[in-house]
């Protein structure tokens, strides 16, 4: 291996492992509880106004500023190890309740595709009902495993699954994984007026919200 094509590897490396340790921090554009984490403790401090809705956006990013510059951080606008540590917020507690970044992304994922232009309360269902099948024993244990289960939901099949992501729906995932259930516990949920299949329409209904009726 020639002496220049060594350098230009070490090179390509040094770039990856940036970008990586980059990726993990929160800064403009980062979506994640942790977000909706360190908005809360600024909030609380007087220095963020802006909604708690887990977007790092322009606001949170001068707030995270305005944070460092008074605690003698570099004034860089990125919440990396210093400046959580700094917040009170340990690297581990962006995640909620086990979920990382990615379940959290991929949750919002099938809330926006399953329930985009439903009431806001129901998008938070959707999200409840992929967590409780997690927990439930007939079902996969990731959001993964629960998503990507065949036949599961068909938006996978009808592309909705691949459109952009609703912003309400990166909220509604924070909200269910933090809790929040408006579904009553259900593991189903379906639209009557385009269901074909029997047997959902057959489950006990808890409750319905929007199009959807939420089943046990």
């Amino acid at each position: 291996m020639s002496k220049f094509l060594k350098i230009t590897l070490a090179a390509v490396l040094i770039v990856s492992i940036t970008t990586l340790c980059v990726s993990a921090l929160s800064k403009m554009g980062s979506r994640s509880e942790e977000v909706r984490q360190i908005q809360t403790r600024l909030k609380n401090w007087g220095y963020y106004s802006g909604n708690v809705d887990g977007i790092f956006g322009t606001q949170t990013k001068n707030a995270v500023i305005a944070f460092q510059k008074a605690n003698g951080l570099t004034p860089d606008g990125i919440a990396g190890k210093k400046t959580l540590a700094a917040l009170g917020i340990s690297e581990s507690s962006g995640s909620t309740g086990g979920y990382n970044s990615s379940d959290y992304e991929l949750l919002a994922r099938i809330i926006s595709a399953e329930a985009r232009g439903e009431p806001y309360t129901g998008q938070v269902a959707v999200g409840a009902v992929i967590l409780n099948r997690i927990e439930h024993p007939s079902f996969p244990d990731t959001v993964a495993g629960v998503v990507y289960q065949k036949g599961a939901f068909s938006c996978l099949d009808d592309g909705q699954f691949y459109e952009p992501v609703a912003d309400t729906a990166y909220k509604a995932a924070t909200d269910a994984l933090n809790g929040y259930d408006p579904s009553g516990g259900a593991i189903y949920y379906y639209n009557p007026k385009t269901a074909t299949n029997k047997w959902i329409t057959s489950r006990k209904i808890i409750t319905t919200i929007g199009n959807h009726r939420f089943c046990e």
